[in-house]
This record gives C-alpha cells, structure tokens and sequence, in this order.
C-alpha cells in the first residue's frame, strides 16, 4: 500500500508539531506495509527528492507565501503524478492552497484530511475561504481530528459528523536520543534543575508573554527552549518585568539536549492560549518523559494530553494569575506534582503511543481500500440496471 502525504512543509527545512505527526505516521507506517511519501515545498529544493528516515520526500519550489500560506507552480503536475502512483492521499489541514491542488488536479483515489487545526487568525480571509474549504472536506472519504476535544469544540468538524473521527497522536519514545552523562551534566551547570520547562517555537499562540507575566516576582527558575518570531519581544519583557535573573532563555537545542533538559525539569509549562495550538507535541513529550503539567483549557487536544488534577493542572486562557498559582502549588507540592508526573507517563503509555497510532491508521487505510474495492465491483451492477 503507498500513501502520498501533502503538506506545505515538511522535514528536513521544518521541524514543526505537524511536521513531527507526519514523521511519526511514515515511520511507524513499515511495519503495516505501508510505503510513505512526502509531497512538500521548499525556499531551496535542490535536491528536488531526499530520504527522511527511510521514506521519499518529494519537494516542489515554494514561489509564494502569503498569510501563511504557501504557493507552487511546479506543485500542481507534481501532485499530479504521485497521486496517480499511489492508492491513498493524505491530506494534512490547513493549507488553503492544498485544497487548489487537490481540486485542480483532477485526482480521484481514496482520500483521509488529517484535521490539524481550524483556520483562527486570518478570520476575514477564512470567510474567502470557506466555500472552497468545504467542497475540499466534502470530497473527502474521512476527516481525522487528533484529540475528542477539539473534534466537539470545532465549529468546522461539527458539520462532518458521519465522516470525523479522532486517531489520537503519537510518539516513539525509543526514536529519542538518550544523553551522554556529559550532556546532562553540562546543563545541570548551566541551568540548575527542578526548573519549569517551556519548549516551542515563539508564536503568537504559545502565551509565553503570558508566562512571563506569571512568574513576575516569583523568582521560580524557568527554562525557555526554542526560537521564532517573538524571541527578542518576549526577551524584551522579561527584562522589563525583572525576571531575567530566573528565566533562561536557551534557543534552539539539539534532540539529546532537550531530552536531557526533560530529565533535568521539575514541570512543564504550556501556556498555549488559542486554539491554533491545536494538540501540543512538546506538551506530550513532557507527558512521555513522566513530567507533571501545566496548562491552559482551550478546549483542544492539550486538555486531552493533560488531564486536569490527574497528570497536571489546567487553567483558565490568558491569566497570568492562575498560571501562577498553579506554578506555586507545583512548586510548593513537589511529591504531589511528581506523582502527576507518574500519571502523565502512564497515561501516554495507553494513549499515545506512535505504535497505537500507526496501527490504528493502518486500519483506516485498509478499511479505505476495502471501500474502494466495494465501490468498483457494485458500480458496473448499477450501470446495467
């Protein structure tokens, strides 16, 4: 069976929580027979084909972007061709452009839209947008949302209840680097430990100005990992608010540092804020590594990672007050918060694993082919009658 994945980015230019997933589906995809390919684009797709931890990955010119949209002349015949190669298309939302693709090109094989998240910021343009979304999630054979929660809180999936279903994510915890003791050590003189860990890229959505906010006159050490456009602004306010002194901000750290980073906190910090945090990968991965939780109700898969006064605490959006106090019960509480760290890991082991996830995508695929086979041999009977 070979399934072609289409999204607007992909490894090894973007290491992001939806490129991950996709990652996860094609690695543990060997083990069900399933032959993965990646159609992205890229800034530089020279070479034009690359392996990925043992599948293609095929990548068109990006030409484009626009309100976070990417755009390809070369990806349309591209699409064309590898559609045709293989027996189900994967489509992972949103990309508006994507859904130009799908439609122009005329495909007809089975297909399932991988639902990562509703369209939230860019909310004049979602209302362009909408007639083509639809027709888009109407031609499509399934819609697979990752977390119950957000498949009940989206307006969007709500209208696709016959076709929805929730695959929970998942993560290989074997495919992690562990550390040299030389690695955790440097870090250990670098930034202590039982600190509160944050780690993602520095988005609009993340809430670190939130974070921040909280930790105003706490002196709790926190651990910021990762880049992105609102680094030197939220730097900005840390220095404003006074709480450089315990507020680390470390950038971008390689696998093995960041797991080492997990073993060395006391909790993690997630103080996502709107829905475009749609699940929370780092979120799971403290989950993986035994880490009790602190995050806001949203309403998405990030309540569904951490269960609240099970595996962590959950707390209203955008109150810096209560992210406070859950911080301080944390932090007052260390045998307690450690013991929803026990939780957390069990949790993940039943729920989230990439070889629950892999399996039951497997099925969807077959159970996709075996439709399609009954839709072959029933239409010639409804032609000659």
């Amino acid at each position: 069976m070979r399934v072609l994945h289409f999204f607007k980015t992909y490894l090894p230019d973007s290491v992001g929580g939806i490129e991950q997933v996709i990652n996860q589906l094609c690695r543990t995809g060997h083990s069900h027979g399933i032959e993965n390919q990646v159609l992205t684009l890229s800034a530089s797709p020279d070479p034009a084909e690359v392996m990925v931890d043992g599948h293609r990955v095929f990548r068109a010119r990006l030409d484009l972007q626009l309100a976070s949209t990417g755009f390809s002349y070369s990806v349309v015949p591209q699409f064309r061709r590898l559609a045709a190669e293989a027996d189900i298309i994967n489509f992972h939302f949103p990309w508006p452009f994507m859904d130009v693709v799908h439609l122009l090109s005329g495909v007809r094989k089975p297909t399932v839209i991988t639902y990562h998240s509703d369209i939230v910021r860019q909310k004049h343009l979602f209302k362009l947008y909408q007639p083509l979304m639809h027709r888009f999630l109407n031609s499509a054979d399934r819609i697979v949302a990752a977390s119950p929660n957000y498949l009940k809180s989206s307006d969007v999936l709500r209208r696709y209840p016959h076709k929805a279903q929730v695959i929970p994510y998942g993560l290989d915890k074997q495919a992690y680097p562990t550390p040299a003791a030389e690695c955790v050590e440097r870090w250990r003189r670098a930034v202590g430990e039982q600190f509160f860990l944050f780690v993602g890229v520095m988005r609009y959505y993340k809430g670190l100005h939130i974070l921040l906010e909280a930790v105003k006159g706490t002196g709790y050490p926190v651990v910021i990992v990762g880049a992105g456009p609102l680094e030197q602004q939220l730097k900005a306010q840390a220095a404003a608010l006074g709480v450089e002194s315990h507020v680390r901000f470390v950038g971008r750290v390689s696998e093995e540092d960041k797991v080492a980073l997990l073993q060395l906190s006391r909790a993690i910090v997630f103080p996502s804020h709107l829905r475009s945090e749609a699940f929370g990968i780092s979120l799971l991965e403290g989950a993986m590594y035994g880490k009790p939780m602190i995050s806001s109700e949203i309403g998405t898969g990030t309540s569904f990672i951490n269960a609240h006064g099970l595996t962590g605490l959950v707390v209203p959006p955008s109150d810096p007050q209560a992210f406070r106090q859950a911080m301080r019960w944390c932090w007052e509480n260390p045998q307690a918060a450690a013991e929803m760290g026990r939780q957390a890991e069990v949790r993940y082991r039943e729920l989230f694993t990439a070889d629950a996830m892999g399996r039951v995508w497997a099925d969807l695929y077959r159970n996709l082919l075996d439709e399609k086979a009954e839709r072959e041999i029933l239409l010639p009977e409804g032609r000659s009658g």
